[in-house]
């Protein structure tokens, strides 16, 4: 089941990728890992970083998929960030922000969320 879940975020993740790519997006890591947890999407939007999370849901029963995007997964992804901009020092003077992409049911409408939250300590 775990192993399926992973398959399925991974092809969600690509088909993110593909959306931010025809909208000028340069891809620069696909599930970043690192002790402070995870990134599915690192990318460039112009001179801006983007740090992005990527939340699929087969039907709106549970809500939406970008509403998923809870405090607590803001807090981790943003430790991720930070991990990741300390270790690619080249990063550190260029404005970051974190975008979130909603994926939703057999159409896979995507919803892009620009700047979906800041920062969280």
């Amino acid at each position: 089941m775990r192993e399926n879940s992973r398959r399925t975020g991974a092809f969600y993740e690509q088909k993110a990728g593909e959306y931010l790519r025809k909208l000028g997006y340069e891809i620069l890591e696909y599930n970043y890992r690192c002790p402070a947890g995870e990134i599915d999407v690192i990318a460039r939007d112009g001179e801006t970083l983007v740090f992005c999370e990527v939340k699929y849901r087969s039907n709106s029963r549970k809500g939406l998929p970008e509403e998923a995007v809870t405090p607590a997964k803001q807090k981790k992804i943003s430790r991720c960030a930070l991990y990741y901009l300390n270790r690619n020092r080249e990063y550190l003077c260029v404005s970051c922000r974190f975008d979130v992409v909603g994926i939703l049911g057999p159409k896979e409408e995507v919803v892009l969320i620009k700047n979906a939250f800041d920062y969280v300590e």
